[in-house]
């Protein structure tokens, strides 16, 4: 006897929503599994909150279906109204009621007995951390403590689907991450299935079970977040996750001549121009030609000869600029802790080939 798939909790697909005639969200389609979370990852205007507001249905598409446990919510046609479509919102203004207290603000919308509903936020605060402040209001509390009651309540309907659009940015950069685990373990313990919105690549790769990469009202990219960052699709999915530098060149014999030795390029044509991208983590600097230097690692390639533009120490690492002999272009560094050569001092370089992405360069 074979067992029966589960349906995806969460199944959108080839939405479209047009402004102005021109798609902002382009035949958009995505799956969330029960209990996991995804990440709607992309620049400010991609299109992501347009997708959340038509899938908790306070915006209608223009074509395409939104399905909750495999049953349609949403098409052109048929359409269950927002209240009943067992998804809960959170927002990055957290959105709580001033004149209502923080329990209140929690049971808001709970059906039942008011002691009913007076246990279920006294519940959910107390796995927040905040039960002693159930009969304050919101402006007596900070903003962590804002965002947690938000969530609480958010969650008290028990929602099968949980959307957030940027729910941390208005957050201290010294408690987004401790929320962020305590928000991402709730979720968890709840069960629901959770699409977040965001345009830091830090938090999706914190947060995520899978990465969906949108642009231009397109999803260009999904996947798990290590697979995301290792195998992008192209350059602006590398550099949207990092800085970058950029080697160009011609395909001449399935190779490309750059300063660091022949690069193998399979798959692209004889005179095709192409882009070799990689990060500044995977440049090894050495002091001489057969010096090892300060992130020298087992690397292939021939070293180019650079001379240092500036270093800056960033904290946790140090960023060094170089200008190369080859053809005078700048490329960049990052050595773990304190390194500052000065201006003016030759080294060698090399990279990690098995780190390096080959593109077809846009015209």
């Amino acid at each position: 006897m074979t067992e029966t798939a589960l349906s995806p909790r969460l199944e959108i697909r080839n939405l479209v929503r047009n402004f102005g005639g021109s798609p902002v969200v382009d035949d958009v389609s995505l799956a969330i599994d029960p209990g996991k979370v995804m990440c709607l990852l992309g620049p400010s205007g991609c299109g992501k909150s347009t997708t959340l507001r038509m899938i908790a249905g306070v915006d209608m598409q223009d074509s395409g279906t939104i399905h909750v446990d495999g049953e349609l919510v949403c098409d052109t046609v048929f359409r269950v109204p927002p209240e009943r479509r067992s998804i809960g919102l959170m927002f990055q203004d957290f959105a709580l009621f001033p004149h209502l207290t923080v329990g209140q603000n929690v049971a808001f919308g709970l059906s039942g007995s008011g002691a009913d509903k007076r246990r279920r936020a006294q519940s959910l605060l107390d796995r927040v951390g905040l039960v002693r402040f159930i009969d304050d209001y919101p402006h007596q509390l900070s903003g962590g403590e804002q965002q947690r009651v938000a969530l609480a309540r958010a969650l008290a309907p028990q929602p099968r689907v949980m959307l957030m659009d940027e729910p941390f940015s208005g957050l201290d950069n010294r408690l987004r991450d401790g929320i962020r685990d305590e928000t991402l373990d709730l979720l968890k313990e709840e069960g629901a299935s959770v699409l977040l919105v965001t345009h830091e690549p830090e938090e999706a790769m914190r947060m995520a079970d899978q990465i969906a990469l949108m642009r231009g009202g397109k999803i260009v990219q999904q996947g798990a977040p290590y697979n995301i960052y290792n195998a992008p699709v192209d350059r602006e999915a590398v550099s949207f996750f990092s800085d970058v530098n950029v080697l160009r060149g011609k395909v001449q014999g399935a190779l490309v001549d750059t300063p660091f030795g022949a690069f193998l390029a399979p798959g692209f044509e004889d005179g095709s121009n192409v882009e070799i991208v990689f990060r500044p983590q995977h440049v090894s600097i050495d002091f001489d030609r057969n010096g090892k230097g300060p992130n020298a690692t087992d690397m292939a390639g021939t070293p180019a000869r650079a001379t240092v533009e500036r270093a800056r120490f960033m904290g946790s690492e140090s960023l060094v600029e170089f200008r190369m002999d080859y053809d005078g272009s700048l490329l960049h560094a990052t050595v773990p802790n304190v390194f500052l050569p000065g201006s003016g001092t030759p080294m060698w370089l090399t990279v990690r080939r098995n780190r390096c992405f080959i593109f077809k360069a846009k015209s």
